[in-house]
């Protein structure tokens, strides 16, 4: 929780009000529990009690320190010890938590009880004149008493001791006490507070004096005690009545003030001095008026400058007259804090509401920078309002925050209508990623990454929505923005995948995206042009723009330095777990396009497979040996895989990795499909008719083939290796139970390798496709160990 008032202005706690504990909680502290470990300050009842219960042994009023340590280390080693000390850390910093906690938690009724406090200290006065008043009377009746008996006293007295006394001069004290009134009065009419202050002092110190030495008869006595009791009220009226005048101000006010309270009126005084920079306030915003700004900044700007000046004055002159004791120091936090909601309240009307609405995030940053920087100035006299003001400001930049993000997934949505995907390079006038000053605009043009127009339209949108956004950091927003970023990228990788041609019959119709039109990707080129804008923007432009939300940037960071903290960022577990959600949006669209792919090789257009169990069972038919050639559906994905490298070469320059991993992923959907079709291994193991020599024999010559070319493009990955050594083991314990050995059928491993190496020729142009059995019949040379080294061949 952020504290308001700062330790060096006042020993009070802070105030609870609503206002500063939800600010406060923008923070997100933690705080240590008993065991060592960390939950959050905000945590539930139930993890407070248990904090409570294990502080109990502490609480005792018996608890031994040195014999509580020395309890615990008699029989441990060095490193429970070290251990135990870090255990004694958390547990003082949960206990100074707890002693928080508490103490704010009961603030509302400290200050409530430091008010009736005050009040009561001046009623005990009001009591203490009572009392004192009270005593003067009963002494003086009881010299009454004994003057009237002393004048019906013997017979022999003559009466002319009373006469004496009745007709004797007054005394200096009665002189002085008769003309008390008139003098007060004087004073009092001519506005001479000091003087009339020193009197009033002077009248009580003789009251008191005279009440204990009878100088004073009764009447007396009684007569100057009212009249100091009526001018000391007649004197707080009068200061009161000039405090609350709309011309005084500064010293005036100060001075009037501070005689208030040495009248013992402090309360009231602090109250009246609140009040008149209240009014002042209220008279200087009159003049103001939104209408005048030509923009919220200028409006803010002119407010803040009011509002905040004259919290800052009177803080100055609460401290001038009060010094720093508790009670005044609390309730100025408090009035601080109405000024300050009422400012923000109006800011919000006048400013923050018409940028919100519109999307403003800039100008609805700015404003917010402009308000948080003439708060921040009141740090210095003590007050910290920052937070009131970030907790009051973050739901109309939240505001501007998302309907950003909102235009930006609208946007592309359009442009993604009309979108040719092809790859180009950004549009001039497009402001470059990079900058530098010697280099010419084609080599800076061709620096910049290629896309299609609507993702160069979405980064440009992004890039711009980054740009002065700092008060999302200081407003802990940070989240919330890369979080809705993430959201606006998955809605545009949505499009992508609507983009494919089998994407609608899919039921990879994302939620919000079903109604959205788009432009198909007819050919291989432009479908794998929606892989490279996917992955682009995942792994390089968003990160990238991401950077500006860091404190390095913000605290005025070069490009050169943000691309060399680029990584560390990235180390952090926050980024790192934003950049892998971006990859996993990317991980959708690359499924999606194998899924489409795969599915267009397994099956034809009108549903018939031409990956099936029959392909391989029928070559037996014939008493002929088959044309040993690899089966049509793995030339294709051949074909399909060369195709796409070759398209892929300049759409992934520098991120060949990216495109490896998608061929990689597309061979080993087709080869998975196979694994896991049931009805095509049902035929092959338990069918009408057996796997036959001839069958057995292609199916090892097309997973070979699959193994070459895909070693030999770098996609074989380890995974679509065991596949496959799995389908050939399946096929030869499905071929073993028909009686024969599979083994004295199937012929050499080189036999399988050159076959498949002539394919590869022959589907590439690289040579033409020989019939020529003679050497090459899989009869001619068979070995039963021929298939122990595709089984413990190597994946790269």
């Amino acid at each position: 929780m952020a504290s308001v008032v700062k330790s060096s202005r006042s020993k009070a706690p802070l105030p609870q009000t609503a206002d500063s504990q939800d600010a406060g909680s923008l923070g997100g502290k933690q705080s240590v529990s008993i065991t060592g470990g960390t939950g959050g300050t905000g945590g539930t009842g139930h993890n407070t009690g248990s904090l409570s219960e294990k502080l109990k042994v502490f609480k005792s009023s018996q608890f031994d320190p040195h014999a509580f340590v020395t309890s615990k280390c008699e029989t441990m080693s060095e490193k429970e010890i070290r251990r135990l000390c870090s255990y004694l850390l958390d547990l003082k910093k949960a206990s100074a938590e707890e002693m928080r906690k508490s103490v704010y938690a009961n603030y509302a009724a400290f200050i409530r009880t430091s008010k009736e406090i005050s009040d009561l200290e001046g009623e005990l006065l009001s009591i203490r004149n009572l009392l004192s008043t009270q005593s003067a009377l009963i002494h003086a009746l009881a010299e009454g008493v004994r003057i009237d008996s002393l004048s019906t006293g013997p017979e022999g007295s003559t009466g002319k001791e009373i006469f004496t006394s009745e007709h004797r001069e007054p005394s200096k004290i009665e002189k002085w006490s008769v003309e008390f009134p008139d003098t007060l009065e004087v004073l009092l009419a001519e506005k001479r507070v000091d003087e009339a202050l020193a009197v009033l002092d002077e009248g009580e110190s003789i009251a008191e004096d005279a009440s204990v030495r009878k100088t004073l008869s009764l009447d007396a006595l009684l007569s100057l005690q009212t009249a100091i009791a009526e001018h000391r009220q007649k004197l707080a009226d009068q200061l009161a009545e000039a405090a609350c005048q709309p011309s005084i101000h500064g010293v005036e006010l100060r001075s009037v003030v501070l005689a208030l309270r040495k009248l013992g009126d402090g309360p009231r005084a602090h109250t009246l001095l609140l009040d008149a920079h209240y009014r002042k306030l209220h008279y200087n915003m009159q003049s103001l008026h939104p209408s005048n700004a030509s923009y919220g900044g200028a409006y803010t700007t002119a407010l803040s400058q009011l509002v905040f000046s004259a919290i800052a004055q009177a803080a100055s002159d609460s401290l001038a007259v009060f010094g720093e004791e508790p009670a005044y120091a609390s309730e100025l936090v408090t009035w601080s804090i109405k000024q300050t909601v009422s400012f923000a309240h109006l800011v919000k009307r006048h400013a923050l509401a018409s940028c919100a609405a519109a999307g403003g995030l800039r100008a609805a940053a700015e404003c917010v920078q402009i308000a948080l920087g003439y708060c921040s100035l009141l740090e210095a006299r003590g007050l910290a309002l920052c937070p009131v003001l970030l907790k009051l400001f973050r739901p109309s930049v939240e505001q501007a925050l998302y309907a950003n993000l909102k235009r930006i997934e609208d946007s592309s949505a359009a442009l993604a209508a009309a979108d040719d995907w092809v790859l180009t390079h950004p549009p001039l006038g497009t402001r470059p990623l990079g900058r530098s000053s010697t280099a010419s605009l084609g080599s800076v043009i061709s620096s910049q990454p290629k896309l299609s127009s609507s993702a160069h339209k979405f980064n440009s949108m992004v890039q711009e929505f980054f740009e002065d956004v700092g008060p999302l950091l200081s407003m802990q927003l940070g989240g919330h923005t890369l979080e809705g970023l993430l959201q606006v990228f998955n809605c545009y990788v949505n499009l992508l995948i609507n983009a494919l041609p089998g994407s609608m019959d899919d039921e990879g119709n994302f939620e919000g995206s079903r109604n959205k039109i788009v432009r198909m990707a007819q050919t291989e080129a432009q479908q794998i042009a929606l892989l490279a804008n996917a992955s682009l923007l995942a792994d390089d432009l968003l990160p990238r723009a991401a950077m500006k939300l860091s404190p390095l940037y913000q605290a005025g960071g070069k490009d050169e330095t943000l691309r060399r903290a680029s990584d560390k960022q990235n180390r952090i577990p926050e980024q790192r777990e934003w950049k892998r959600r971006l990859q996993r949006s990317v991980d959708r669209l690359r499924d999606s396009f194998c899924r489409q792919h795969a599915l267009e090789l397994i099956f034809t257009e009108d549903g018939d497979k031409h990956l099936s169990a029959e392909m391989y069972i029928s070559l037996d038919d014939n008493a002929d040996e088959p044309e040993w050639f690899p089966s049509s559906i793995f030339q294709e994905l051949f074909l399909k895989l060369n195709r796409m490298a070759i398209a892929a070469a300049d759409m992934f320059v520098g991120r060949e990795r990216f495109a490896n991993i998608l061929f990689m992923r597309l061979a080993e959907t087709v080869i998975l499909w196979l694994s896991d079709d049931q009805a095509f291994w049902e035929e092959i193991e338990a069918g009408p008719k057996a796997l036959g020599p001839f069958g057995l024999q292609q199916l090892y010559l097309d997973m070979e083939f699959v193994i070459l070319f895909a070693s030999q493009g770098r996609y074989l990955s380890r995974n679509l290796h065991q596949v496959i050594k799995d389908i050939i083991s399946r096929a030869i314990e499905a071929f073993a139970t028909t009686g024969m050995d599979p083994y004295s059928v199937l012929p050499e491993d080189e036999w399988f390798a050159d076959f498949a190496q002539v394919a590869l020729k022959t589907l590439t142009g690289k040579t033409k496709f020989s019939t020529d059995r003679d050497v090459a019949s899989p009869t001619a040379s068979i070995s039963a160990q021929s298939i122990s080294s595709v089984m413990s061949h190597g994946s790269t």
